[in-house]
């Protein structure tokens, strides 16, 4: 039987080392955000310049969620026993070698190719650093290190996605994949110079870890997360196209739409990661039913840029308290297999994300741009129903998770 090492503490070089790597981890974790989900507010762009429709563009999000879906938990098993530090670098350079070669794709099969690549590593990195910070922090304060990993995801929102999207508009989309080329190159040089070298702890064997997948109640966990991210990407795949064709918000404008949607976001993530220590089933209902509520007031105010503002807002804080909420719910379903839980949680979340992009792009097909929110609130609402059914199961069952 193969078998998986577990990351123990640090070798830090003094008392501060361990906050110092978390940053680095969220440093880093917006350049793989970024790399992620640029095509969100490219693909009005992008599909102009290919020559192909929006919901085509947007099945790359859907080929990125299902590589990751589908390889994340085998390649962070394989790559279990590779120190953090290096193993980091070499996700942030594949992440530099993809976006170069997306920004000379002469078509849409090679975009598609080079979205690949970056799919491969992004699970292999949420697996890891989620489990690293988590570690750093200790059991009592592991939800805010997390967290604080997170904000890299808020970042990536509030200026990653929008000003790639408004470097889009100003460079042409290639050139927003070259500067996101170039800045991996400069974050993995900082991580090279500041984080710690990590130390691998002792082995255990891959099919003690794996007995989480026996376990009910972590299952219900891996599949609320599946539900809370296609509610969120039915809507979110499509926001810039909803903005631009519903809102009749200029191309040019789009950018700094997106920009506030994550400026909010930092609350939200703030929220999250403070409350779901305690309540982590009831942080997710909660939160999904602020998800519904802010994308039913962005379709009904689509047209009125104030009330518009607001309902993204709303949408905003919901859509980016769920990152962290999502993953430490998870992880803390399986304590004995952290940095496994956390990576089976990515790879489901990612199927989501998928999901969402499809049903999206049904929906855009069937009903028209404005629709994509209204059954992305139908789907939060369901991941709501379900988080209060599970945390009701998990108290009646003596045997169960404690994760409530």
């Amino acid at each position: 039987m193969s078998s998986l090492p577990t990351a123990t503490a640090p070798e830090l070089p003094h008392a501060d080392s361990g906050s110092t790597s978390t940053i680095i981890l969220a440093v880093a974790a917006f350049v793989i955000v970024t790399t992620e989900f640029l095509m969100v507010g490219l693909l009005p762009a992008l599909a102009r310049d290919l020559s192909v429709s929006v919901v085509t563009a947007g099945q790359l999000v859907t080929l990125f969620a299902v590589v990751v879906m589908v390889f994340g938990p085998p390649l962070t098993a394989w790559l279990a026993n590779v120190e953090r530090k290096r193993m980091f670098l070499c996700v942030l350079v594949l992440f530099a070698v993809s976006n170069a070669l997306a920004a000379m794709a002469p078509n849409f099969w090679v975009l598609a190719v080079a979205r690949i690549v970056p799919a491969l590593a992004l699970p292999v990195f949420w697996g890891t650093a989620s489990e690293t910070a988590a570690q750093m922090a200790g059991p009592e304060r592991a939800g805010r290190a997390v967290s604080t990993v997170y904000l890299g995801i808020s970042a990536a929102m509030l200026f990653g996605i929008p000003l790639g999207t408004v470097a889009g508009d100003a460079v042409g989309w290639r050139g927003a994949f070259w500067a996101l080329s170039l800045l991996s190159v400069l974050i993995a040089v900082l991580l090279h110079f500041f984080m710690p070298t990590m130390a691998v702890g002792k082995r255990v064997a891959l099919g003690q870890q794996a007995r989480i997948l026996r376990d009910p109640a972590f299952i219900a966990n891996v599949l609320l997360s599946v539900a809370v991210f296609t509610a969120m990407f039915t809507g979110y795949t499509y926001l810039a196209d909803l903005l631009e064709r519903v809102a009749n918000v200029p191309s040019a404008h789009v950018g700094w739409w997106l920009m506030g949607f994550g400026a909010v976001g930092l609350f939200g993530n703030w929220l999250g990661g403070r409350w779901v220590d305690h309540k982590p089933l009831a942080t997710t209902a909660v939160f999904s039913v602020v998800l519904a509520v802010g994308m039913l007031a962005t379709a009904a105010l689509a047209k009125q840029h104030a009330g518009l503002a607001i309902a993204l807002g709303v949408w905003g804080i919901a859509n980016t308290a769920l990152y962290p909420i999502c993953q430490i719910r998870v992880m803390k379903s399986a304590p004995q297999a952290q940095a496994l839980a956390g990576t089976i949680n990515v790879s489901a979340a990612n199927g989501g994300i998928a999901l969402g992009a499809v049903i999206g792009g049904a929906s855009i097909a069937s009903w028209g741009s404005q629709s994509v929110a209204l059954i992305g609130a139908a789907i939060a609402v369901m991941a709501a129903v379900a988080a209060v059914a599970l945390s009701r199961w998990l108290r009646r069952w003596p045997g169960a998770s404690t994760v409530r």
